[in-house]
């Protein structure tokens, strides 16, 4: 099922005074992605297994953010490619130039159809740069004040805040989405876009846990980033709920219109 959406034509993704992907693109790739999540949703569900309760909130939300960021990659015409190093920075390199393309095609070796990556620091970060891709699906207020919603349960009414999260400070030309359960199948529903993030909006790293209760290093953004963010919407998916929502003052800060 492909859904309608409201588009921003006052914001694109711009990288050093360069377009380098339409909003079309970018709707494209949404609705790419949430096709691709309903056929796993479908394939999956043939053999009793319900793969997004297996996989849980945390990795599903992971899940979602790689699912876009290759269907962002699929549409770019070849202007943006992903990092071949899994800890790599951004998410997806910059190769709309000649340039840029032999030398991200220097990094790798290829055989029988895979790429293999040569030493992290060339992909961390990656010379030309390019777009990092981050997924939230939204907090909703703590268990003691009311029910969690379960996986599957649309979770729009709940939401309380929005957390983007890095693990460095230093994160930009960030290419944002929220998504949410419809129809019991994660689906993007709203895209952002911003190429002016500094330090400011990210807030204050926070290191693993001596026990473990961290596995990795953390910034979460800050309100004024997330604001800041919303600013920058793309894409908003074509329902009153989610178009009240994002029209908090604290996101959007006004209901959009077709």
């Amino acid at each position: 099922m492909e859904y309608k959406y409201i588009v921003n034509n006052n914001n694109r993704i711009i990288i050093r005074d360069e377009l380098i992907l339409s909003n079309q693109q970018i709707l494209q790739a949404i609705n790419f992605c949430n096709q691709a999540l309903q056929k796993l949703d479908q394939e999956t569900k043939q053999f009793d297994i319900n793969i997004f309760e297996i996989l849980g909130m945390r990795n599903l939300s992971g899940m979602v953010g790689e699912y876009f960021a290759k269907s962002v990659q699929r549409f770019s015409e070849g202007h943006l490619h992903s990092n071949l190093h899994q800890d790599g920075y951004p998410d997806l390199l910059l190769t709309n130039t000649r340039e840029s393309l032999n030398y991200y095609a220097s990094l790798y070796l290829e055989q029988n159809g895979k790429k293999y990556p040569s030493e992290k620091s060339l992909f961390s970060p990656f010379k030309y740069g390019g777009i990092e891709v981050k997924a939230t699906c939204g907090n909703t207020p703590p268990a003691s004040q009311s029910p969690k919603p379960l996986i599957g349960e649309q979770r729009i009414e709940k939401i309380i805040s929005l957390d983007w999260k890095a693990h460095h400070r230093e994160t930009n030309n960030l290419l944002a989405i929220v998504w949410d359960f419809i129809n019991k199948v994660p689906t993007i529903t709203a895209c952002f876009y911003r190429n002016d993030l500094n330090m400011d909006d990210w807030g204050k790293i926070v290191q693993p846990r001596k026990d473990g209760g961290r596995t990795t290093s953390v910034s979460i953004m800050t309100a004024g980033g997330v604001r800041k963010m919303c600013e920058g919407w793309l894409a908003v998916i074509d329902m009153d709920a989610y178009i009240e929502a994002f029209s908090r003052r604290k996101w959007i800060g006004y209901k959009i219109k077709e």
